[in-house]
C-alpha cells in the first residue's frame, strides 16, 4: 500500500498543471497531464481510505485539465468527450459531488456546440443536481449558467441564453457563505461578461455586445492570454456586422498578435469566423493586409498543424 504522503505529492503535481495550463503550449502540458493521469490510475488500486480519495479527486481534476485541453485548444471533442468521462469516473471514486458538477457541464459544451440542445441540456441537469449536493459556492452556480448559456446562444436561442446570464449576474451579486474549490480558476465576473458579449453579439444586439466586450478586454489580467484572443475576435465579429471592415480587420489583426504568443484553438475559430464574414469586402486594402498575417507562414503552419 502507498503511505499517505502519496496523495499529498500526487496533489502537488495536478495543481502545478492547473497552473501552468496559463502560460504553457497546451500541445505540450497536455502529454505530462495524461502521464500524470495515467500514474493516479496505477495509484488507486494501492490506497485506501482518505488517501485514495484525495488520489482520485486530484486525478479527477487532472483528467478535466486534459478534457478541457483536448476540447478547446486542441479540437478534438471525441477523445475529450472519452477523457472526461474518465474524470467523472474518478470524481465519483473521490464522492466529490463538485467535481463531478464541473465535469458534466464541460461534457454539455459538446454537444452544445454542436447544435444538440437536449443532449446538452441533459447533461446540464445532471451537472445542476450534483452542484445541488454542494455546498457549491456563487461562482460555481453563476459558471453553470454560463455554461448552459453558451449552449443556448450555439443552439439559436440567444433570448434563454440572456435570462440565464441576467440570473448569473445575480447570483454573484449575491455572493454566498460557501468558497469555490480551488480548481474553479477559469471563471470570474470578466468571463461572465465575456459570454455575455458573446452571445449579445449572435442575437443581433451590436451596441450592447461592443460595450460589453470592451470592459472585458479592460478587465481581463495579463495572464488571461487566451481568453484575450477570444474577446478580440468577436469585437471583429461585431464591427464586420455593423459594417465597419476596417475595425474589424484592426482587432483580427490584433487577435493574431496575441495567437502568435499564446496559441488557442478557439481564438482563431474566431478569426477564421471573422474572415469569412468578410467575404463582400475582400478586395478592399485591410482586408488583404489581414490576409498577409493569416496565411503568413508562421500562422499557417500553426493553424494546419493542429
Amino acid at each position: 500500500m502507498q503511505p499517505a504522503t502519496a496523495a499529498e505529492d500526487y496533489e502537488a503535481v495536478t495543481r502545478s498543471h492547473r497552473r501552468l495550463y496559463w502560460s504553457v503550449a497546451p500541445a505540450t502540458l497536455h502529454p505530462a497531464a495524461v502521464a500524470h493521469a495515467t500514474l493516479g490510475c496505477a495509484l488507486l488500486p494501492e490506497t485506501a481510505g482518505e488517501t485514495k480519495r484525495r488520489i482520485a479527486a486530484a486525478l479527477a481534476e487532472d483528467l478535466l485539465l486534459a478534457g478541457r485541453i483536448e476540447f478547446f485548444d486542441l479540437r478534438e471533442a471525441e477523445r475529450a468527450e472519452q477523457t472526461l468521462l474518465r474524470a467523472l469516473q474518478a470524481a465519483g471514486e473521490a464522492d466529490d459531488a463538485l467535481l463531478g458538477a464541473a465535469v458534466l457541464a464541460h461534457m454539455a459544451f459538446i454537444p452544445g456546440w454542436d447544435g444538440r440542445r437536449e443532449a446538452a441540456v441533459e447533461r446540464m441537469v445532471a451537472a445542476r443536481t450534483y452542484a445541488r449536493r454542494g455546498p457549491a459556492s456563487a461562482e460555481l452556480l453563476a459558471w453553470l449558467d454560463a455554461v448552459e448559456a453558451e449552449c443556448e446562444t450555439r443552439c439559436g436561442h440567444t433570448r434563454t441564453a440572456l435570462h440565464l446570464i441576467g440570473h448569473a449576474e445575480d447570483v454573484l451579486a449575491a455572493g454566498s457563505e460557501h468558497e469555490s474549490p480551488e480548481w474553479l480558476d477559469w471563471f470570474s465576473s470578466a468571463r461572465l461578461a465575456a459570454f455575455k458579449g458573446n452571445t449579445q453579439l449572435k442575437a443581433g444586439h451590436l451596441p450592447q455586445a461592443r460595450t460589453t466586450l470592451l470592459g472585458v478586454l479592460d478587465a481581463l489580467a495579463p495572464t488571461e492570454e487566451k481568453q484575450r484572443t477570444v474577446i478580440l475576435g468577436d469585437l471583429a465579429a461585431v464591427e464586420v456586422a455593423a459594417g465597419d471592415p476596417e475595425a474589424a480587420c484592426g482587432y483580427a489583426l490584433r487577435a493574431l498578435d496575441q495567437l502568435e504568443r499564446t496559441w488557442y484553438a478557439m481564438g482563431m475559430d474566431r478569426v477564421r469566423e471573422v474572415r469569412r464574414a468578410l467575404a463582400p469586402h475582400q478586395h478592399e486594402r485591410c482586408v488583404r493586409e489581414l490576409d498577409d498575417r493569416l496565411y503568413g507562414w508562421t500562422t499557417t503552419v500553426s493553424a494546419l498543424a493542429r
